[in-house]
């Protein structure tokens, strides 16, 4: 059972995926019982979504609403409790070998007079539990990036700079978010509209990025300043 086990998710993409030897068989049983569940679940949504190239595995209580604005890649993982709000310009575009975990939110837009830009997720990407993505500018997040449990991002910032009006009458930018390639980004980070991380770099747990991070950076703090470069 092992050995087709392993076989199967090499298929659906993870090259060097190797399931731990010290796993019974039972427990194999036990955790691969539910995957088929998420994968026949996946198939009824991957009938009404825009485009679909490879097995879904969805979780169980999800809520996907505007599912022709969404296009999956190959092995697309979505969580228990997941709620994605797809209504955007350009939509939802999800890389192979993706992993949405529980409890995480993903908004295209909050307002319908103005709809959020759009959301590009990479391949190999690993979002946490209890994430949030506000897309109101369009957030791109690069190909092998891993999110840690309940990090933030926001793609939009409310302008003040009129002293007469309250806040709430006085617009939004919308900049947007870029995530390069490789980054790590930990546990309840946040990262902020107008703000590209670069490739390789790493956003210390409990982090507020309100700037960019230069590739190969280590950055943490509130806000988020340089710790050292990985090289």
């Amino acid at each position: 059972m092992r050995k087709i086990i392993n076989h199967i998710i090499r298929k659906l993409g993870r090259k060097d995926y190797t399931i731990d030897s010290s796993l019974s068989e039972l427990e194999l049983v036990r955790l691969i019982y539910p995957k088929l569940i998420q994968a026949i679940r996946g198939a009824f949504l991957s009938i009404r979504i825009k485009k679909s190239k490879g097995v879904i595995f969805l979780g169980k209580r999800t809520k996907i609403k505007f599912k022709s604005k969404i296009s999956l890649g190959k092995s697309v993982q979505i969580g228990d409790n997941v709620e994605i709000f797809a209504l955007s310009k350009n939509g939802v575009k999800i890389g192979n070998n993706v992993s949405i975990l529980k409890n995480t939110i993903i908004e295209c837009t909050g307002v319908i007079r103005q709809l959020g830009e759009g959301l590009i997720i990479g391949n190999n990407v690993g979002i946490g539990q209890n994430c949030f993505i506000q897309v109101r500018g369009l957030v791109n997040i690069g190909n092998n990036v891993i999110f840690g449990p309940g990090v933030g991002i926001f793609s939009e910032s409310h302008n003040h700079s009129n002293l007469k009006k309250y806040i709430n009458e006085q617009g939004e930018t919308r900049k947007g978010v870029i995530i390069e390639k490789g980054v790590w980004i930990g546990s309840g980070a946040i990262i902020l509209d107008g703000v590209t991380v670069g490739n390789n770099s790493i956003i210390a747990a409990g982090s507020i990025v309100n700037k960019d991070v230069p590739s190969y950076t280590i950055v943490g703090g509130v806000p988020a300043k340089f710790i050292k470069n990985r090289k």
